[in-house]
């Protein structure tokens, strides 16, 4: 597993990197000049009416940028999630119609942040720290599912979670 990259809270806006806006806006570019002036010179036949043209020139132009932020974005998720930048991205090119990507959101890892407590790698999923069993998130002392902070027992279980909620404030108050 590749060490994760963190990126802070204000960076999620930019998980498109601009190397892949500039190549979708190059590749669009590319395909429309394609199709709109090099395509209508080598036809041997009547061309088809200029609405159905435009519609087919413009949506093979946006699928085709739409490929390239979806593999700027993947270059920018995959080190989030402790996964290979490389390899995902060498499948999102090698494997046809957007298949890797495809791949890429079915089988990602869940966000990796780090412990507040002891800086350790763990999961977004995690509830408690693997290694100093600090607690990451609010959780059902009988059944250790997700809880909101303001609920007052488990939606799941039913456990009442002001009774969970004492022995924590002792062991803190007793460290």
């Amino acid at each position: 597993m590749h060490e994760p990259q963190s990126i802070a809270v204000n960076d999620d806006e930019r998980m498109i990197p601009a190397w892949s806006i500039i190549l979708a806006s190059i590749a669009f570019l590319l395909i429309e000049y394609y199709f709109w002036i090099i395509a209508p010179e080598h036809r041997h036949h009547a061309p088809p009416p200029l609405g159905f043209r435009i519609y087919f020139n413009l949506s093979w132009g946006v699928v085709v940028a739409l490929y390239f932020l979806m593999v700027g974005y993947i270059s920018k998720d995959a080190p989030r999630r402790g996964m290979s930048t490389r390899f995902w991205m060498l499948v999102c090119f090698v494997m046809p119609g957007g298949i890797g990507a495809v791949l890429y959101f079915l089988l990602r890892q869940p966000e990796v942040t780090r412990c507040p407590a002891c800086s350790t790698h763990v999961q977004s999923d995690f509830h408690f720290c693997p290694q100093c069993n600090y607690r990451l998130t609010a959780s059902c002392g009988n059944c250790y599912r997700s809880v909101r902070t303001t609920d007052i027992y488990c939606t799941r279980c039913g456990h009442s979670l002001a009774e969970d909620e004492m022995p924590r404030r002792l062991h803190v108050l007793g460290d």
